[in-house]
């Protein structure tokens, strides 16, 4: 009897110190892949004077389709009169609640879908070409855009946002057009800019496969998480609104909006086409991580699968 009390007891000991051991692992490694985004880090980027100079104002936000609390992405846009503004799950209703806001600017191009992957894009800079590119077969577009700063100085804007992970669908479609605009940056001589909601945290393997492809850089590293949703969550919030920069990109300011409504923060930068001040240590600016043949062979097969013509080359 008293070695029937005593195995269970002992079983259940043993389980429970390597149930505890495997999650502390699991904290440890995902505080690890944290750590650059806090302050303990050193910066990856570091920032320009907001007042040398003219810089180019661009707000991202996905206003959640379902959200009908327009007033709140109103007073966002009209508070902040951003140069840029690229806004994503719009439809019919929101087209026509933002029509006071959208119609100041002298460029707009909409892609309204009532799937949740509707896009409007309005800018007052001067336009070479702008176009949405379905890249998979998934029905989300993808905003591609040659754009003039102030100077007449060209730059690209990329705006994203590609269908999240669900139970039952893999990821190759969202990882393909993710990995796709990283190719962008190594194809064309024009600095940068890419916003958007990646429904993909900024420490995921995707998203790091992402940088170093398109020698991308993030000014949130050494700084902060600035995570984006859920809005509507006080317990979990993740950083899935992405701000990357090609090293020709400057940057002056980022910061996360407030809550409008959505489950999503937007997000707003000040930008223009200059090479990066000097990193707080080291070189990153100017030297980000290069991406080797052994990242770049897995996401050209998966490309080649996924994007609807499967011509990356």
């Amino acid at each position: 009897l008293a070695l029937c009390l005593i195995v269970p007891v002992w079983l259940w000991t043993q389980a429970a110190v390597l149930l505890v051991a495997i999650l502390a692992v699991s904290a440890a490694y995902q505080a690890l892949r944290i750590l650059p985004y806090t302050p303990f880090w050193p910066k990856e980027i570091a920032l320009g004077d907001p007042h040398d100079g003219t810089w180019i104002t661009a707000m991202s936000s996905n206003v959640e389709m379902g959200n009908r609390d327009y007033t709140k992405v109103a007073k966002e846009i009209d508070s902040s009169d951003p140069d840029i503004v690229f806004l994503m799950e719009t439809d019919g209703a929101w087209d026509a609640a933002l029509t006071a806001q959208i119609t100041r600017y002298p460029f707009v191009k909409k892609e309204l879908l009532s799937n949740f992957y509707g896009m409007i894009f309005a800018t007052r800079l001067d336009v070479v070409s702008c176009e949405f590119t379905y890249l998979t077969h998934d029905d989300t577009p993808t905003l591609f855009a040659i754009l003039r700063d102030h100077d007449g100085a060209e730059f690209r804007f990329i705006g994203l946002h590609p269908r999240p992970p669900l139970p039952g669908d893999d990821t190759d479609d969202r990882d393909a057009q993710i990995h796709y605009t990283a190719e962008i940056a190594r194809l064309t001589d024009l600095p940068v800019v890419i916003m958007g909601d990646f429904n993909d945290a900024a420490w995921s393997n995707t998203s790091q496969r992402f940088k170093k492809i398109g020698h991308y850089l993030d000014p949130r590293i050494g700084r902060g998480i600035y995570p984006s949703f859920d809005a509507n969550s006080w317990l979990i919030r993740a950083p899935i609104d992405q701000l990357f920069v090609s090293a020709d990109m400057a940057i002056a300011q980022f910061w996360r909006g407030p809550n409008v409504g959505s489950d999503h923060f937007p997000i707003h930068a000040a930008v223009r086409p200059a090479p990066q001040s000097v990193a707080d240590t080291a070189d990153d600016a100017q030297n980000p991580t290069t991406a080797h043949d052994a990242d770049l062979k897995p996401v050209r097969t998966a490309l080649r699968e996924n994007l609807t013509d499967g011509n990356i080359d």
